[in-house]
């Protein structure tokens, strides 16, 4: 079987390739320099995992371009890689993966969507974690692991099309982590940041971002 990763140059496709390798799926990672001839990049794939850069500015774009291209080389499962709430106004990144998501539900294609939470390994917990948010706001974090083996289920086996998971590996706050990690997590301003950035920060000041785990436990068969 030959799965494709449209995007899959980054952790997120490492994490994806590397679970598919362990079921011996040969995976390919398609990057930008596929972008302008990605049907002929898709061919012979028996599906493929969309995902699009972070902060994309036009990610429904991207998703249809995916989209059509796999239709156009007989690519007939598809996996999207969206994000855990991805309907919040008040973080237009995550709207558009909400309406890429809507492209993915009509686009003919089997179609299994994932709604990951905030990655485990976005924080480096050997020295106190500074975070430009509420240290104690509550968060569905996610292993790139178990992105990874969540993805390689989805897309090697029967049963996943039409569904939607939100995946988060356990529940907690960033100054838990870093109490069990015997390190400590600051608060720290963030006002050079993008206006995307300091959207998405002050959105996990008031709410956090949680994810339900139980999703994640029934694809792996394990905590």
């Amino acid at each position: 079987m030959r799965v494709a990763i449209v995007g899959g140059h980054g952790k997120t496709g490492r994490a994806v390739a590397s679970a598919l390798a362990g079921r011996g799926v040969d995976a390919v990672a398609l990057g930008r320099a596929d972008w302008d001839d990605l049907v002929g990049a898709l061919a012979g794939c028996a599906a493929a995992y969309v995902v699009a850069p972070n902060f994309h500015p036009d990610e429904p774009g991207y998703v249809a371009h995916a989209l059509a291209a796999c239709h156009d080389a007989d690519v007939r499962r598809v996996v999207y890689h969206s994000v855990a709430s991805p309907y919040v106004p008040a973080m237009a990144h995550h709207v558009g993966k909400a309406l890429a998501e809507d492209l993915v539900r009509r686009s003919g294609l089997a179609w299994t969507i994932l709604q990951p939470g905030v990655y485990l390994q976005n924080f480096d917990l050997s020295r106190p974690v500074p975070v430009p948010y509420d240290v104690h706001a509550r968060f569905g974090f996610l292993d790139l692991a178990d992105l990874g083996a969540a993805a390689a289920t989805v897309l090697t086996e029967d049963g996943h099309d039409g569904a939607t998971y939100e995946l988060a590996s356990r529940q907690g706050s960033v100054a838990e982590l870093a109490a069990e990690a015997g390190t400590t997590a600051e608060r720290v301003d963030a006002v050079d940041a993008p206006e995307g950035l300091r959207a998405m920060f002050a959105y996990y000041d008031a709410h956090g971002l949680p994810a339900g785990t139980l999703p994640l436990r029934a694809l792996l068969g394990r905590p």
